[in-house]
């Protein structure tokens, strides 16, 4: 009888440690990400004001991508390409569109990752639908935030800017951690996301950054410049992005006050990000988690004359990126070259060593972060916004090592822009109709038509339904 029980307990033992060793094998990861975020707001990224000191310590120890962008601008769409690893044009969601087909949500990072033995977990601001039951395939532990108001009143009756309470539910995730079992937790932020409902109060943020940047006196946006925003065509002139611009940063007195609030908002993401990864260490946790930071689109914050994002400039589509693996350290690593948002969900599957369904959009970045090239990589990024709204053009591009080509496909007639990153990179020249760039023109037309019809065809309602109230409404975006 001894002897059974012995053998038993033997085989309990050894169970166990079968179950931590494939733990072990299997790293966790813990996905951050922001919203209307650029690639330049971050301390790691060269910002002389910015505050972010744990992300910079996560640069500091892996890598950052200096060329990521997103496929499409705007959170719901960005959003989506990053739970399916497919563009817009492709998993057809953005506001007012039906929910995510079954059979992409199911194909999510996250619901890939469930099947396959991980705990999965989601914080924050979810952003986009999904068919009933779809988030139980996806999630163990689901708690979707939402802001107007950011600050939320708790049982106690205190009161916590959300931000810090996506970190609450974050803690108390890792502390139920099973150390035998993997783990995925995406922290999905709000911020800092203007609460575009406050006109006065655009940019709250928590009230452990009160005081910080009040006594810097913040720059002007570099392309503030009255004539770039009176060069740009008139359907962009009379776009959201100069509505919003009237909103925020339309005297320098809205603009220090507006632009200090944003960056205070940053700062309150990365003090939440450390408290986090303060309480992974805690665990013992840290040295086999995964760290990936991101944003879902850009933000002009002023610049052309604009806000928002919506469009194809680079202070528009191209955002942050960074990836701590505590296994493979490195020192302030950069890779400049191109990436994806969507790209995203595929190298968590990669890390968590799980095959990547076969539809996929993006590609696994785990080489590059660590330092190895793959023998190939893109040469080009396909790009586009199909929002059905009356104030934000709709568009479809390609963006290469050196040249950048728009179409803004429904205005009459359709208007393309042609812009060389190379000798412009500010891309305050439209090329389109310079002659010496006319078969550079002709190519990445092409190019994109090719793009276009292999990820979904032709832009229109028949195959791209959508509810058409929103066209007319003043949605938060």
């Amino acid at each position: 009888m001894h002897l059974t029980r012995a053998l038993i307990l033997l085989l309990l033992v050894g169970n166990a440690f079968a179950r931590a060793q494939e733990a072990a094998a299997r790293p966790n990861i813990l996905f951050f990400l922001s919203d209307d975020q650029r690639h330049t707001a971050l301390g790691c990224a060269g910002h002389e004001i910015l505050q972010t000191p744990n992300i910079d310590k996560l640069a500091t120890k892996g890598t950052r991508f200096t060329n990521a962008c997103v496929t499409t601008a705007i959170c719901a769409a960005s959003r989506a390409s990053i739970l399916t690893g497919l563009h817009e044009r492709t998993h057809r969601y953005t506001f007012g569109t039906p929910p995510i087909a079954e059979r992409h949500s199911e194909a999510s990072y996250p619901a890939v990752l469930k099947r396959a033995g991980y705990r999965t977990g989601f914080v924050g601001k979810f952003g986009v639908s999904v068919l009933k039951g779809e988030q139980g395939v996806m999630f163990d532990e689901f708690k979707p935030l939402n802001r107007n108001p950011y600050f939320k009143k708790q049982p106690d009756g205190s009161v916590r800017h959300l931000s810090e309470i996506a970190g609450d539910h974050a803690v108390n995730f890792l502390k139920l951690q099973d150390k035998t079992e993997p783990f995925c937790l995406s922290v999905s932020f709000n911020a800092p996301h203007a609460e575009d409902s406050d006109k006065e109060a655009h940019y709250p943020w928590p009230k452990a950054m009160n005081g910080l940047y009040n006594d810097v006196t913040v720059p002007a946006p570099r392309l503030s410049d009255p004539r770039i925003f009176s060069g740009q065509p008139q359907f962009l002139r009379e776009s959201m992005h100069r509505d919003r611009w009237y909103w925020r940063w339309d005297t320098p007195e809205k603009y220090q006050k507006n632009i200090k609030a944003y960056y205070r908002m940053i700062s309150g993401i990365d003090n939440v990000i450390g408290r986090v990864l303060d309480q992974l260490g805690q665990l013992g946790l840290s040295e086999n988690t995964i760290v990936i930071f991101s944003g879902d689109n850009g933000y002009y914050q002023g610049d052309r004359g604009f806000a928002g994002k919506w469009s194809h400039y680079e202070e528009s589509l191209r955002v942050p990126l960074v990836i701590y693996d505590p296994r493979h350290p490195r020192q302030s690593a950069t890779v400049n070259d191109p990436v994806l948002n969507l790209d995203i969900p595929a190298t968590i599957l990669g890390y968590a060593r799980t095959p990547l369904p076969a539809h996929y959009a993006g590609r696994r970045l785990d080489q590059l972060a660590r330092g190895q090239k793959p023998d190939s990589w893109r040469s080009d990024t396909f790009h586009e916004h199909l929002f059905d709204r009356f104030d934000i053009p709709k568009w479809e591009g390609i963006r290469g090592g050196r040249y950048v080509y728009a179409n803004y496909f429904q205005q009459e007639p359709p208007f393309e822009f042609l812009h060389d990153l190379q000798d412009d990179p500010d891309q305050r020249k439209n090329l389109v109709s310079d002659p010496n760039y006319e078969e550079t023109l002709t190519v990445m037309r092409a190019r994109c038509q090719q793009r276009r019809d292999e990820l979904g065809g032709e832009y229109s309602l028949e195959n791209f339904p959508t509810n058409r109230f929103l066209k007319a409404k003043k949605s938060s975006l």
